[in-house]
Formats: structure tokens, sequence, C-alpha cells
């Protein structure tokens, strides 16, 4: 009898220990979709075509606005579409996703989990992200604007005005916010200069000895001279500048509720589509992604990866990534999409020209491992 009996003993601990775990489960379960991470997701955001409208406005005021608009200069007809795309974040800087779904992007192809400080450093605000965005949109516009024209073969007189000042840097108390940057060691910065123009010629001064800097202050001319300080083996004279341009005709993008740098070659390659004749994408549907300088580098963007899937989701064949981002495409490409990098606008401009033409593509830089 006591064998007997023991038997129903052990199954009810078993039981018990069974329930403590299923209902262990439920309460982490249900804390996991509660509970903030430290982590936000980026996901693919929406879609623009540059050479296309975006709806403005709501209800009876809602419009379409083409997102390149030129005056003083003839435009001609597009086809097709030159997509440049965008990432969207989950999260800021006070409210993160719920570990449970940092766990489900952790498994999907088209989601990527990044430290809460990629985005948000301690200090820093939702808005002063957001207001950061804008200003570099704002010159990611400029930028493009100025590289189509050289690109074109215009030549365009530049100011690069001083926004900031570092203090205590090299250029503390000699040069002031709102100063015009004219030249440096004698070198013209006043066409077709920007902030990378300026950066090379400070280090290839170094910091052995002082520089000559002319500046606009207040309407006039003002020479100073100032020895460059290293950071971190670089060479730096501690300002940040604007690049400023005097453009022969104008050109406005107008885009709502979206910031950052990384459109900057699709607007510059969608300017020139809309200047030249003929459709530059030969009416392919293509999307594309990178920062640009005035002189036509382009830079390495975050978020390939989501923008890649945002590429294809909206119906896009062709895809031009910065070269900087191979490493980040290898892998990464979904099935539909042909992927071309580039370095440069005038590279970007004849890849497009090649597709367009319809000749082999089989000589144009790709992403490899």
């Amino acid at each position: 009898m006591t064998l007997f009996a023991a038997e129903p003993r052990r199954r009810s601990r078993t039981r018990t220990t069974g329930w403590a775990f299923v209902i262990g489960a439920v309460v982490l379960g249900l804390l996991a979709s509660i509970l903030p991470s430290p982590y936000l997701i980026e996901v693919p955001g929406p879609v623009y075509n540059t050479i296309g409208t975006q709806e403005q406005g709501s209800g009876k005021d809602a419009k379409d606005v083409e997102l390149i608009q030129v005056s003083g200069h003839p435009t001609y007809p597009t086809d097709g579409a030159l997509d440049m795309l965008t990432v969207g974040i989950q999260g800021d800087a006070t409210n993160r996703p719920s570990w449970t779904s940092v766990i489900r992007a952790l498994f999907s192809r088209s989601e990527a989990v990044i430290p809460a400080s990629a985005i948000y450093p301690e200090g820093v605000t939702t808005d002063q992200v957001n207001q950061q965005d804008t200003a570099d949109m704002q010159q990611s516009q400029q930028s493009a604007v100025a590289a189509a024209l050289i690109h074109q073969g215009y030549r365009l007189p530049t100011d690069l005005e001083v926004g900031t000042v570092q203090k205590g840097s090299a250029a503390d108390g000699v040069i002031e916010q709102g100063d015009v940057i004219r030249s440096f060691d004698g070198t013209s910065l006043t066409t077709n200069a920007d902030a990378t123009s300026l950066r090379e010629l400070v280090a290839k001064h170094g910091t052995s000895g002082p520089a000559t800097v002319v500046v606009e202050r207040d309407g006039a001319e003002k020479t100073v001279e100032l020895t460059p300080r290293s950071e971190q083996g670089t060479a730096l004279i501690g300002v940040g500048v604007t690049e400023r341009y005097d453009f022969p005709f104008k050109v406005s993008i107008t885009l709502q509720d979206v910031g950052g740098p990384s459109a900057g070659m699709m607007f510059a390659l969608g300017i020139i589509d809309e200047i030249t004749p003929g459709a530059l994408n030969g009416g392919k549907h293509v999307a594309g992604t990178g920062t640009i300088t005035a002189d036509g580098e382009v830079g390495a963007i975050g978020g390939i990866r989501q923008k890649l899937y945002g590429a294809r989701d909206a119906g896009a064949t062709v895809f031009l990534a910065p070269a900087a981002n191979c490493d980040e495409v290898v892998g990464h490409v979904p099935d539909g999409l042909d992927v071309y990098k580039v370095a440069t606008l005038d590279q970007a401009v004849t890849d497009l020209r090649t597709i367009a033409a319809g000749k082999s593509t089989a000589k144009l830089a790709r992403c490899t491992s």
C-alpha cells in the first residue's frame, strides 16, 4: 500500500512543478511584452520618388506637390522612378520598444536592433535629434543641387559660413560665428568649395605652424592667423561650416516629415533628370541611397538593409548603393533587386545611362564579399 500510494504523490509534485514553469513562462512573457528595452528597432520606412509627387496638406486642402521644382531653366519629361528611401525607428529617447518586439526583430531580415544610445546619446532629447535631422536634410538638399549643377558644368560661387566655433579650439577667439571663410593658406574657397575642401586644406597644412585665413565679417574681409591642433591624429581648426551656394536658377525640394542626409544622391539624380532631355533611368524603377557632397562624392548611410527591403517592396528592380556600405549589402539583397555600388555622382549617372540604353551591365561595379 505504501509503494502504491507513493506514485500519486510523485505525479502530484510533477504536475505542481509543471504548472510552476507554465505560470513562470506566462509571467515572463507578460513582462517581456510590457517592460521597455534599451534598444531601438530600425524598419523600412516610406519611399519617395524624387521625380514624382508627394501629397501635402490634409482633407480638402490636400494636393500633390512635385518633390523637385525648377524655375528659370527648361525642364523635360521624366519616366519611371528614382526613389529615395527612409528608415523608420521604433522608439525614441524616452519610449523604447518592448523586449518582445526586440526579440521578434532579431529574427526579421528587414529589421535591425540597435542600442538606443546610437541615436539618442545620454542627455540628448528626441526634439534635439529631430532638429539635427532637419538641418542635415536641408544641407543635403543644398549639396544635391550643387552637385547636380556642377555635374552639368556650372561653376558655383560658394560661401562657407561658420555656424559653430568649438570652445578651446584653434579658432576660438580668432574666427567668429557668422564669418564667411574666403580662403585658407592662399587657396580660394569661393567656387565649388565645400566643408570637405576646407578639411583637406587644414589637413595638408598640418599643426606645425600658423595658417593664414581670410574671412568676411560684417561685409569686410579680415585676415587672421591660427595654428591647427591635432585631435585624434587629425589637424583641425575647430569650426563647423555651412555651405551656401549662389545658384544660376532656382531649384526647390519639397519633402515633409523626412530628415537626415542620406537622400542626397537621389535628389541630385532627380535634378539632373529634370533638367536634361530623356529619361535618365530609361523609364525603369530605380531606388538608391547615399549622402552627396558638392563635388559629387557619394557617402555611406545608415540602415542600408532596411532600405534594400523598402526598395524591393516599393517595386524597384535597380538599386544604387554607396560603395562604403558594401559590407552591409552583401548577403542582404532581396530577390528581384539588382544592386550596383557607386562612389560618385558621375558613376551613378553613367550606370543609369548604361542601364537605360539596354547595354551590358557586366562591367558595372557591384558589391562583392
